[in-house]
């Protein structure tokens, strides 16, 4: 009998002793479980914040122009899918966008319903005279490779939605000043489609700024200055619309003057401003 006993005593001790150690490898495993979901929560907090502080700044995910963020971030800013009207005085159209008067508007409008109708002749030519704080330049836009384009440049720029605003983006790495509004987060309500690609870059070209999406540009443009600006011919998808005949120097002037700034992902703007007075169409 005390045999007995003994024996369901050790056997008894040694159940004990394997529901301990099971007990302990079950907390172990829950710890490890509960860590590796402790990771993958963080981790994926850590990416929603890195979304929200990197992945909207830029119209423009790219440094090129963009209209949220134009070449160069001109994604752009690259550049575009905002409809956020700009700080400056001006009208608003609601409806079918009609086509302005030759000799310009009398009033700035600054919003548009929809995209305007086709109201150049493409077999004349038009000049862009841009009247800016820093000097004149000129540009002959481009009816036969970018009709559509070019139609709805002159179309705001008649309707004087250029007046008053800014070339508020330089950017040396890529050879470039941005215009078409006070910042790249402005458009003028309605986007239009790209055409005419691919494009090559050159001093004195005049093109479209959008995001990095096809189709989303709107009002905003920029010069290329110098030869930089051949490293956007990777992408080759910015519209070239227009060529620059005159104030070429007007436009590198205000390159120099260019002002980093460590904050933004486009590169920075000149110094002091520069101000477009008016953007005048010439129709011959």
């Amino acid at each position: 009998m005390a045999t007995e006993k003994r024996e369901r005593k050790r056997a008894n001790r040694q159940a004990r002793l394997e529901a301990a150690i099971e007990a302990q490898q079950k907390a172990k495993r829950r710890r490890q479980v509960f860590r590796i979901t402790l990771l993958v929560l963080l981790g994926l907090a850590f990416a929603v914040v890195y979304w929200l502080v990197a992945g909207r700044g830029s119209g423009d995910d790219e440094p090129a122009p963009t209209t949220t963020t134009a070449a160069g971030s001109t994604e752009s800013t690259a550049a575009g899918e905002t409809t956020t009207t700009t700080g400056l005085p001006g009208e608003t159209l609601t409806g079918a966008t009609p086509c302005p008067p030759v000799e310009g508007a009398p009033a700035r409008v600054g919003t548009f319903a929809e995209a305007p109708p086709m109201c150049i002749d493409p077999a004349k030519t038009y000049t862009a005279v841009f009247d800016t704080s820093a000097g004149t330049i000129r540009a002959t836009l481009d009816t036969g490779r970018t009709p559509q384009t070019t139609n709805n440049f002159v179309v705001l720029a008649r309707y004087r939605y250029y007046d008053g605003t800014r070339f508020f983006r330089t950017d040396p790495s890529i050879g470039i000043i941005q215009g078409g509004g006070l910042s790249n987060t402005e458009d003028p309500g309605y986007t239009i489609p790209d055409e005419g690609g691919k494009f090559t870059y050159a001093p004195g070209d005049l093109v479209m700024a959008r995001t990095i999406q096809p189709n989303s540009a709107g009002g905003q443009f920029f010069f290329g200055v110098d030869d930089a600006i051949s490293g956007l011919d990777a992408q080759g998808t910015y519209v070239t619309f227009g060529q620059v005949t005159e104030g070429l120097d007007v436009l590198a002037a205000i390159l120099a003057t260019h002002q980093a700034d460590p904050a933004s992902n486009l590169g920075g703007a000149p110094s002091p401003p520069v101000t477009v007075n008016s953007v005048r169409i010439e129709e011959s």
